[in-house]
């Protein structure tokens, strides 16, 4: 899920192919989540729908949406058995007040958390849960920082075009704690994450996740402006033939009061 133009036309196929750690490691925050039979649950961003299919294994009635229509379109067809629909975190209704609003790796690209907390808060019954890990503070800051330099060099400036949103603990716990959440529990931790494809791992990664910064160049320019990126990062982020991504993650568990 995200909410910029540029990148809502995910290429599903690249997604599901190089970059399958995104839900792998959400398999982690299933076990915080821990979904009971029967229990009514939403996947908010939930991409291709890997993760919404392992709710269901649980036993709850789970639905996924997302805001990219092609997640959703490949995500009917990898599990027909489930309800995708096309929503934005920012504004979502459910039919029913659920158990619990799950995500993974995706509320960093929704810059207008105040609304997305609203949605969430909304959506739950009391005492229903929200079990959410993304980008926090710190995240991809080596790429991200690469990324500017490199713009610089040709005199773009790349603030406006940063996609992200990458809060503290204390900003987001009190994000969500204004608007009738009890946070029971929060952590920020590093998780410098291998990208598939060995040579090619970090240009994938840029055009994957952080295409908007290359909005506007030529194509020439974006694989100049790649190149320039990956010999800044090839000293601290290569290592043994692969790339990494210099990962922070946030980890909420938060009750609806």
């Amino acid at each position: 899920m995200n909410n910029i133009s540029t990148s809502n036309n995910w290429d599903t196929s690249l997604y599901e192919d190089k970059h399958a750690f995104v839900w792998q490691y959400g398999e982690d925050l299933l076990q915080l989540l821990n979904p009971k039979l029967g229990e009514s649950i939403l996947d908010l961003g939930c991409g291709t729908g890997q993760l919404t299919e392992k709710i269901a294994q649980a036993g709850a009635e789970v639905m996924g949406v997302d805001h990219a229509p092609a997640m959703i379109g490949k995500a009917r067809e990898n599990y027909p058995h489930i309800r995708f629909d096309v929503a934005d975190a920012t504004n979502f209704q459910v039919d029913k007040p659920l158990d619990a609003v799950f995500s993974n790796a995706v509320l960093h690209w929704v810059k207008e958390a105040d609304s997305a907390i609203a949605s969430i808060h909304q959506s739950l019954k009391p005492g229903g849960r929200f079990v959410a890990e993304f980008g926090g503070k710190g995240n991809v800051q080596a790429i991200a920082t690469a990324l500017e330099s490199a713009l610089e060099a040709i005199n773009i400036s790349a603030q406006a075009l940063n996609p992200w949103y990458f809060p503290s603990i204390g900003e987001y716990a009190t994000l969500l704690e204004q608007q009738g959440f009890d946070v029971i529990h929060a952590m920020l931790f590093a998780r410098p994450t291998p990208l598939a494809d060995a040579e090619a791992g970090m240009a994938n990664w840029i055009q994957m996740f952080a295409s908007s910064f290359l909005a506007g160049l030529s194509s020439e320019q974006q694989i100049q402006v790649i190149r320039v990126v990956e010999e800044y990062l090839k000293p601290t982020l290569y290592q043994q033939g692969t790339w990494l991504a210099d990962y922070r993650r946030i980890r909420i568990v938060a009750i609806k009061l």
